[in-house]
């Protein structure tokens, strides 16, 4: 769920002094535990990471300040961040989710970061954290399970899945719980229960618009086109800017006979995109 100063270090080859300067220098904004330590989560070290590279390659500090703090207000909610890469492309820093692109900062950053092979050296820790909460599971609560939930994916989806059914026992009304169970069921061809999560977190947050756009998909893979459209649309409500929610509605309007919204929305896309 969270790593000590010791553990960032040692996963990212840096000395203990070098983490604690990244936080007095307001890179990160680890929590503070009962006794004062600081707590880094997993987006933490995807941080660092990519400050200490980039600080490496003689980007100003401020300007990757910038870019991070804007890149993590916008990372997606519900998606993992093993599905995150960040990229210049030309001019723009682009980050690159699923298919989706959309900017980070304006300017000429030349660095492209994965965060895959930071995966390998954290799902062990992962699996720790995982033991020492069904051991005090009294303590947790819906968000320490969703947390931990999502850090789970990374090692161990069965015991990802049952850490977002804690959450969701503690807290029916977590959607993020909701949707990435979800998301898992989806994965595994259980559409029905996925659709049921999903109209869940819509109960419980109808704005969520990552919950619109994957019940979109669950209902088109199990055929009901008409209903997958009106979720696609459902989502692009609350996001305008939701490509894959708007190349999706293409798809289905095409299929379904009615070629002037499928090109509103093919166009739509590919302003997006392009």
């Amino acid at each position: 769920m969270f790593y000590k100063t010791a553990d960032v270090a040692k996963m990212l080859g840096v000395s203990e002094g070098q983490v604690r300067g990244f936080v007095r220098s307001g890179f990160l904004s680890p929590r503070i535990g009962e006794r004062g330590e600081w707590r880094f989560a997993f987006a933490d070290l995807v941080v660092m990471r990519t400050a200490k590279s980039l600080l490496a390659s003689d980007v100003p500090a401020r300007r990757v300040k910038k870019a991070l703090k804007k890149l993590l207000l916008d990372l997606p909610t519900g998606r993992p961040l093993t599905t995150v890469k960040i990229a210049a492309e030309g001019t723009k820093l682009v980050v690159h989710e699923e298919g989706t692109r959309y900017d980070a900062e304006d300017g000429q950053l030349l660095f492209d970061f994965g965060v895959r092979d930071l995966v390998k050296k954290v799902a062990p820790l992962a699996r720790r954290n995982a033991r020492l909460a069904t051991a005090s599971s009294a303590q947790l609560s819906a968000e320490d399970w969703y947390t931990l939930g999502c850090e789970l994916e990374i090692s161990s989806i069965d015991e990802a899945r049952d850490a977002y059914r804690r959450a969701i026992e503690l807290d029916l009304t977590h959607a993020d719980a909701h949707v990435n169970l979800g998301r898992l069921l989806h994965e595994h061809k259980e559409l029905a229960a996925a659709e049921a999560h999903y109209r869940q977190a819509l109960s419980a947050n109808p704005d969520h618009d990552t919950a619109w756009f994957n019940l979109g998909v669950a209902l088109e893979d199990s055929g009901q086109h008409q209903a997958a459209v009106e979720a696609y649309e459902a989502a692009i409500a609350r996001d305008a800017e939701h490509a894959d929610a708007h190349y999706n509605a293409a798809r289905m309007y095409q299929a379904l006979g009615r070629p002037i919204l499928a090109l509103r929305h093919a166009r739509a896309y590919q302003k997006l995109t392009s």
